[in-house]
């Protein structure tokens, strides 16, 4: 056994070009570092899973009187901190073009 190149196979031979791989693993916090992740995913944890049926269904009621899925009219609670009334029809229309441009 030697320590030259030369005796190894030739990796090109058994089927691997040397190239790039065809699909990267990104994972999943991105490419820019964990930073903050684990701290953000158990916040967003707490935030969607830390409500009661009531208010679950509280919240599933007006959503579908609004013409939102319980996600978007949860999420407009959590980000802006408001509760969409009926009379807020900019808004509502503003959620759901932004629901059509993401379902094309």
């Amino acid at each position: 056994m030697s320590d030259r190149d030369d005796d190894r196979p030739d990796l090109a031979t058994t089927g691997h070009n040397q190239g790039p791989p065809l699909d990267e693993h990104r994972p999943e916090w991105g490419n820019d570092g964990i930073g903050n992740y684990f701290y953000w995913k158990a916040a967003h944890a707490r935030a969607w899973k830390n409500v009661s049926r009531d208010v679950a269904l509280f919240r599933l009621t007006k959503a579908e009187r609004l013409g939102l899925t319980y996600e978007e009219y949860t999420l407009e609670i959590l980000e802006r901190g408001r509760y969409l009334q009926i009379d807020d029809q900019e808004r509502i229309a503003a959620i759901k073009r932004a629901r059509r441009s993401k379902n094309p």
